[in-house]
């Protein structure tokens, strides 16, 4: 099954979206969708991922833009918080002994 577009959103009621809140928040990181939530049949909110939030709320300056670019394309985009911590202490460590 192809995955739907970007900016299609899910449409959900309000009382799908209590009982089922963790799916769903799984559903719109991994499909990169919007979650409309309706009470009797009006749409009252809208969930966005972080990411989307972040978006929307503070546009990202073009030096950022081209980073994460660059990021993605080197795959350095898929490093955990974990991961990355640990380059910066090999880093910082192999920096330390040339002094």
């Amino acid at each position: 099954m192809a995955k739907p577009a970007r900016r299609d959103n899910i449409v959900v009621s309000a009382l799908r979206a209590r009982t089922n809140f963790g799916a769903l928040l799984r559903r719109i990181e991994d499909e990169q969708r919007s979650l409309v939530i309706e009470k009797r049949g009006t749409p009252r909110a809208v969930l966005l991922s972080i990411r989307d939030y972040v978006r929307l709320a503070a546009p990202e300056p073009e030096v950022l833009r081209i980073l994460g670019e660059q990021s993605v394309a080197k795959g350095t985009d898929k490093l955990s918080s974990l991961q990355i911590d640990k380059i910066i202490r090999e880093t910082r460590g192999k920096q330390a002994k040339c002094r």
